[in-house]
């Protein structure tokens, strides 16, 4: 190890004392057919596969001095190779980034830089050809450090692969922007860097990771190191040659580097500077010299750490990974109650997804009803029709595919269907009155223990309940569409709803593998309550005179996953009306009815846009019936309006008391309406900017959560 890198790695380990510590143990065999004695390091941080192998600045020193060990053997002729594995499921899974979240200074973050590349390089620089083994999981620094060695082989096992970084507002810093395209070709590396991480994250399995060329051998999980070692002692005696493609360093490369950015403007607009770093090495790593490339790996990483994004990426990043899996509020889990069987009270749409999803998630009796034998025969058709999908794609075998089908039926007579059901959830149409009716009905023949859930997006559960002999059994259980899709659960506590019932609710949430957030009884609850105030500050300033354009384009840098009247169309015209008319009921002072938007539905326009030349451009009949006024805003002034009307509703959320904390209204939006990660969802966007400060006189987080500390 030479000094510096000690020096390093002992100053980054300081500010960092409760790393997670990983072993690097060396370990010598024999590999087969006589090739000779190998050198084994295998990543392990003593926890099972729950807690996966990280790479902190200690056990960065750890390996530093397992490769010591190596580097001395190979020198004196002792070994022939030298390979890296990791524990049980899991390589390794990059950087600590509860370390990265401590460090105050740029240089102290260009120091875990600096000490990754000096560490990692030496796997190159050793005497003897060196080998990584894809065990198991592997990203960000786990999947650098095997691009450092000669030769990979990967696990058909291996359920998740990536270099997640931009995704988290970091680039891949340990060698992943030099290395890939050098190994891969530039326009597989932009899949795998800046596609795939901007794609929430997409993983590739041990297969892709093969096919892509990362790897140069498949072996089946059950037998992995002992068929990898076998192909290791082959290539060492020349029986089996690597080749690799040649890679184009020509306009292709150019080319890859520009559909990257086009990517990029996409899906952040400019607004995240994580994923324009990373190609902007990838674009420099051209040339292939890998020393250049490390140096710019390491200033960008360094610069990024210190910045605003990183810091709301790896905040949104716990907030998904553990606020998410131990919801605020939750009663104690061991009041709930089992569910053996689910009534699902409709079969429209949204009534056969959740059908589905219970069936899917819960396997057991799933019954829908409806007001007539057609419509219940469509709801149960539907389920049957996405079951053979669910085959035909190989996701699940016949006999489950025949038992899931054999569980869910329809009936009318909801005596018949409900009497032994133990959790009844409706998803009939968005009125009060017929809410009351159907809960009623549920009542007179569901057992006395059942709980009754609503889906509605933002009527009182507590009125809904309200007219029932045991009202305390009604919980708002609020899913966001595509429901396979979307992991929010908005879980709501009606006046009388008892702790039993909430818990059997957070139960259900958990087995349905939903995010799942405790949300009071408040119109609209979370999601639809901002993202209502934000979409009609934007119809405020159309109707008053600002051109639609304008007013779109004035918070593309957001990143949003979209615009707002592309999401109004997605929502639906006629729900985000109800939605409003609801809302400005309530709160007559901030919610507005947009007449615009009363027009386009009353014509029965899908939304504002025609798609005829592939892009979304103004519907003419739908600009023939917008009647605006004369106040036409800028870009800049729009955004500041809509800010500013999405900070104060968030204040009076928070001090109405409708969620624990502004936790979870970044919770309930990263994970029901798709906000981005680098924004942390909105919160410590509207922090950062001096929103928060502006309209409401405080800061909604403290200082250094979500943001450098001071």
């Amino acid at each position: 190890m030479s000094t510096t890198t000690a020096e390093l790695l002992k100053g980054a380990a300081e500010l960092f004392p409760d790393e997670v510590v990983t072993q690097a143990h060396v370990r010598h065999l024999d590999l087969p057919f006589g090739a000779g004695r190998f050198a084994l390091i295998t990543l392990d941080n003593g926890f099972d596969h729950t807690k996966p192998t990280t790479f902190g600045p200690q056990s960065l020193a750890n390996l530093d001095l397992a490769i010591d060990q190596v580097e001395k053997e190979a020198a004196a002729g002792e070994i022939v190779g030298a390979g890296v594995t990791g524990k049980p499921f899991i390589f390794a899974v990059g950087a600590d980034l509860k370390g990265v979240e401590l460090l105050k200074d740029h240089k102290d973050a260009l120091a875990i830089g600096k000490g990754g590349h000096e560490v990692f390089k030496r796997l190159a620089g050793l005497a003897v050809p060196t080998f990584a083994y894809y065990n198991g999981a592997a990203m960000g620094g786990g999947v650098e450090v095997g691009l450092h060695c000669r030769y990979r082989t990967v696990s058909a096992a291996l359920p998740a692969f990536s270099l997640p970084e931009v995704f988290l507002g970091l680039v891949p810093g340990w060698g992943g922007c030099t290395l890939l395209p050098n190994l891969i070709g530039a326009d597989k590396a932009v899949s795998v860097i800046i596609e795939n991480s901007l794609n929430q994250n997409k993983q590739l399995k041990g297969v892709q990771v093969y096919e892509l060329g990362i790897a140069d051998a498949l072996f089946e999980g059950a037998d992995f190191l002992e068929q990898s070692l076998i192909w290791t002692a082959s290539v060492l005696k020349g029986e089996i040659v690597v080749d690799r493609p040649v890679i184009d360093r020509g306009e292709a490369w150019d080319q890859a580097v520009a559909r990257g950015r086009f990517v990029a403007d996409s899906k952040v607009h400019g607004a995240a500077p994580a994923a324009y770093r990373a190609l902007d090495i990838i674009a420099a790593a051209k040339n292939g010299d890998l020393q250049q490339g490390y140096d710019a790996e390491d200033v960008a990483l360094a610069d990024l750490i210190m910045g605003g994004e990183l810091r709301s990426g790896i905040y949104a990043f716990n907030l998904v990974q553990k606020r998410g899996k131990r919801p605020a509020g939750a009663p104690d889990k061991s009041l709930a109650r089992p569910v053996t069987k689910v009534g699902v009270v409709g079969a429209g749409l949204m009534a056969s997804q959740l059908a589905l999803l219970f069936l899917r998630r819960l396997e057991v009796p799933v019954v829908l009803t409806d007001i007539d034998q057609e419509r219940v025969d469509k709801g149960v058709g539907y389920v049957h029709a996405e079951i053979d999908k669910l085959l035909g794609k190989g996701r699940i075998n016949q006999d489950k595919a025949n038992r899931l089908k054999a569980l869910v039926s329809g009936v009318l007579d909801k005596a018949e269907g409900f009497s032994d059901a133990d959790f009844v959830i409706e998803a009939v149409f968005e009125e009060i009155g017929v809410k009351q009716q159907v809960f009623a009905e549920v009542e007179a023949v569901a057992p006395a223990h059942a709980i009754f859930a609503t889906n509605t997006s933002s009527l009182s559960v507590s009125e809904m309940a309200s007219k029932l002999k045991h009202p305390e059994r009604v919980v708002g259980f609020h899913f966001f569409n595509p429901v396979a899709i979307l992991p929010l659960l908005e879980i709501v506590r009606g006046e009388q709803t008892d702790d039993a019932s909430l818990a059997t609710a957070f139960a259900v949430a958990k087995k349905l593998k939903k995010t799942a957030v405790l949300v009071k009884d408040a119109p609209a609850f979370v999601v639809n309550r901002i993202l209502t105030r934000f979409m009609g500050e934007v119809q405020n300033v159309i109707d008053e005179g600002t051109p639609v354009e304008v007013a779109e384009k004035a918070v593309e840098p957001l990143g949003l996953p979209m615009s707002p009247l592309v999401l109004l169309e997605l929502v639906g015209p006629a729900i985000g009306l109800h939605v409003s008319e609801t809302l400005n009921r309530a709160f007559p002072d901030r919610f507005t009815v947009s007449p615009n938007l009363a027009a386009v539905v009353k014509a029965g326009k899908r939304g504002f846009y025609v798609y005829d030349s592939g892009k979304p451009e103004l519907d003419p009949e739908v600009s023939a019936l917008l009647q605006q006024g004369d106040s036409v805003l800028t870009e800049e002034q729009v955004r500041a309006r809509v800010l500013d009307a999405v900070a104060q509703e968030i204040g009076l959320m928070l001090d109405e008391g409708v969620v624990a904390e502004a936790q979870d209204v970044d919770l309930c939006l990263i994970t029901g309406a798709g906000w981005p990660f680098h924004l942390g969802g909105i919160t410590p966007y509207l922090d950062r900017e001096g929103v928060s400060e502006r309209v409401n006189g405080k800061k909604f987080l403290a200082p250094g959560v979500a943001s450098v500390p001071a």
